[in-house]
């Protein structure tokens, strides 16, 4: 007969497992399930957004379109939870109870939790923000924190597999999604500085020299913010991943598509699939790695500077130009830029990293 004490023991299998510090594998249908939810999630973020530009007068918290966005945050955040709490009891530590990669999601959904109690409280006190205050709001910047750290799960997993795992649209598919998301929260928050949001090189302006001038440096900047953006996002993931074919036709497309429903530019959707199967057939005939650092500034330089050619001929053909052919011009060339500098962070220049150690010893 077991004595009391031997009857609550740990199972010998999960004392290897808390000893070994084992965490449970990460799979592709864990990868699918979160893609899934997080799609529900994503809606409902959009959905809220659209209000907010579509619906100046609206003035309180509880909305159908907050609905769909926290009932999407619950869902995943429950996914999550009873994951972490199946995988508790079957002998996994707290700090490793979800896939390899996914530790931070359920942060992320801690996080997003305590920002939407605040927000309703701040909106209770300081009232429901309007156009730019809705994405600098500190309690709406903590639902972004956190919704990215939940988004970017099937990207941490994928970085953790062996690259054999890793290759092909099979395997891929569900971190192109993740680094989709990611792509479209930043695009979101940012959308007071996004080129495909605000047409500022088609406005026809007052003749005021000084409005003249912000507003064209206002334009010029959005530019090279977002190749900045959308350069360093890929040039993280082509760093550890081989892309399939379409891979950057998908994330530029989606991004563009989703920005369109806050801005009703849906004329902008083409440039950016054009743009993006560009960006494709680059890759797929300069292949930039590691291996092939010259390849891989080319393609810093090439990728964005295509896709803003390709954004300002669709202007010129559909919503007509107002900024001189200097302007125009000499910002697909300083995106590329933008670009190409990102690229030495990823790949230094040669002998760079040994001089510096070199002169700290």
């Amino acid at each position: 007969m077991a004595t009391p004490t031997q009857a609550v023991q740990t199972p010998p299998q999960a004392q290897q497992l808390q000893s070994a510090g084992g965490q449970p594998a990460s799979s592709l249908p864990f990868d699918w399930t979160m893609i899934a939810l997080s799609c529900w999630f994503m809606a409902g973020l959009f959905l809220d957004g659209w209000a907010h530009a579509h619906i100046p007068q609206l003035e309180t918290f509880f909305t159908p379109w907050h609905a769909v966005l926290y009932s999407g945050y619950l869902s995943v955040a429950l996914f999550l939870s009873f994951s972490a709490l199946r995988n508790r009891r079957r002998g996994y530590s707290w700090a490793r109870s979800l896939p390899s990669g996914y530790e931070l999601s359920l942060l992320g959904a801690g996080i997003f939790a305590v920002s939407g109690v605040g927000d309703m409280i701040w909106h209770i006190l300081f009232g429901i923000e309007q156009n730019v205050e809705a994405l600098l709001s500190p309690t709406h910047l903590g639902l972004a924190t956190g919704l990215i750290l939940i988004e970017s799960g099937p990207l941490r997993a994928a970085f953790r597999r062996p690259p054999e795992q890793t290759r092909g649209w099979k395997a891929l598919l569900p971190m192109l999604a993740s680094v989709t998301f990611i792509y479209a929260v930043f695009s979101f928050f940012t959308e007071y500085a996004n080129p495909f949001i605000r047409l500022t090189a088609s406005f026809i302006y007052s003749p005021q020299y000084h409005a003249v001038n912000t507003s064209i440096s206002l334009g010029l900047i959005s530019i090279l913010f977002q190749a900045a953006l959308m350069a360093a996002l890929v040039l993280l993931v082509i760093r550890r991943f081989t892309l399939p074919f379409g891979a950057l036709a998908l994330i530029f497309t989606i991004n563009v598509a989703l920005l369109s429903i806050l801005s009703d530019h849906h004329e902008l959707v083409l440039p950016a699939f054009i743009g993006g199967l560009a960006a494709d057939l680059l890759y797929r005939v300069i292949r930039p790695s590691l291996k092939r650092p010259d390849m891989l500034h080319l393609f810093a330089f090439a990728m964005p500077a295509v896709y803003y050619l390709c954004y300002f001929l669709n202007l010129a053909i559909f919503q007509g130009i107002q900024w001189s052919i200097h302007l125009w011009l000499g910002s697909v060339f300083m995106a590329g830029i933008v670009g190409l500098l990102l690229s030495y962070l990823v790949m230094p220049m040669k002998g760079g990293e040994g001089k510096a150690v070199q002169e700290e010893e």
